[in-house]
């Protein structure tokens, strides 16, 4: 079986006031001490802002392992913050206005200087799924066959729908303000690794981008693991959620892979299309419309989920996982997915701080 590992990106927020602290360093290091370097310890890093900090799960197979191990963290994250008085949100964007500060990292004031205002205003909290691969070529022919699917996980995971204060109008938000970044979203079809690893390089060799980590393809090859980096979900609220998108993930390139296999074509859809599917999912995460990707047509997106639960079943079995992915989709359509119960909150409470303040306590409790 295929091993999954989670990235996670929360943010440092006042349990108290609701309010989005510039305190990454309290986690990063292990004594709590901001003069030790991200390096000191590995469960935990800096981020592009000093707002927010990510960690990662290592490579494991069960799908009950890695919820586990996302809570463990999440909790590890909100003790070492309430040292300086604070804890730690799973929210993909600040439900409150915010300023960000940035990192002083040299990379971090290189994209700073040249990136302007895109990289400045940049405080947003991603998801990332890496999924194992035998080599470039499978990874490659993953890539070319998961991307018309891609923009379901996001509509899944949707946890942003406020920005600076205000109502965004989107589930996603997080992935409109990602998308500003030249090298980000959806790619055409490579058709090999070697015009992959092409293309990467003309890139790179535009000087636009500092180095292949700044390749911010929807999925990519990981540039560190032997693995295919689904990059397209905001940090979800619940970690059931989050082990919602990996197990999806793996199914599908479980199923691309096989596919590949079998000597089947990858669909021949431009980057175009699937750059307006991202918009549309971002847009309306599972409470509206989704693109099929079957048709390409507008359909409601349960329909559209079912569909993504149809094209990976046979993986999802035999990975043991179908009963899970069942049993969260009918919860995320009992309760509402992130985005849903941010504003749920909010019609409660009518205070922006009183979401930060009780999606903190959630990401604490795993409630």
């Amino acid at each position: 079986m295929r091993t999954v590992g989670v990235e996670e990106e929360l943010l440092m927020v006042s349990a108290r006031t609701g309010e989005v602290l510039a305190l990454a360093s309290v986690v990063v290091s292990p004594q709590g001490s901001s003069t030790q370097d991200a390096s000191d310890d590995p469960d935990f890093e800096k981020e592009l802002q000093k707002q927010q900090v990510e960690f990662a799960t290592v490579p494991l197979t069960s799908m009950g392992d890695i919820e586990k191990a996302i809570v463990r963290r999440r909790r590890d994250a909100a003790e070492r913050a309430q040292k300086a008085g604070a804890t730690v949100a799973a929210l993909a964007t600040s439900p409150v206005p915010v300023q960000p500060s940035l990192d002083l990292g040299e990379r971090h004031l290189w994209m700073a200087e040249n990136f302007g205002l895109t990289a400045r205003e940049q405080l947003t909290c991603g998801c990332h799924v890496h999924v194992a691969v035998d080599s470039d070529d499978e990874g490659v022919a993953v890539l070319d066959r998961i991307r018309t699917w891609l923009p379901v996980l996001t509509a899944i995971s949707a946890n942003s729908p406020f920005w600076q204060g205000e109502d965004s109008g989107y589930s996603s938000y997080r992935n409109r303000v990602w998308n500003r970044w030249p090298s980000a979203g959806a790619t055409e079809v490579f058709g090999s690794a070697d015009r992959y690893h092409r293309n990467v390089e003309s890139m790179l060799a535009t000087g636009a981008l500092r180095d292949d980590g700044m390749i911010y393809f929807d999925a990519r090859l990981s540039a560190r693991y032997p693995t295919v980096e689904i990059r397209v979900a905001d940090v979800c609220l619940q970690p059931s959620t989050t082990v919602l998108v990996a197990a999806l993930a793996r199914a599908l390139v479980e199923t691309a892979a096989a596919s590949w296999r079998a000597g089947d074509e990858p669909a021949e859809v431009s980057a175009g299309l699937l750059r307006l599917a991202s918009w549309r999912a971002a847009r309306s995460g599972l409470t509206g419309s989704l693109v099929d990707p079957r048709t390409l047509r507008e359909e409601a997106a349960p329909t559209v989920v079912a569909a993504l639960v149809a094209h990976v079943r046979d993986a999802l079995t035999a990975s043991g996982d179908l009963e899970r992915v069942h049993s969260t989709l009918d919860q995320l359509a009992g309760q509402g997915g992130g985005a849903d119960r941010q504003r749920e909150i909010f019609r409660r409470e009518r205070s922006l701080r009183a979401v930060v303040r009780e999606c903190a306590r959630i990401t604490a409790l795993d409630d």
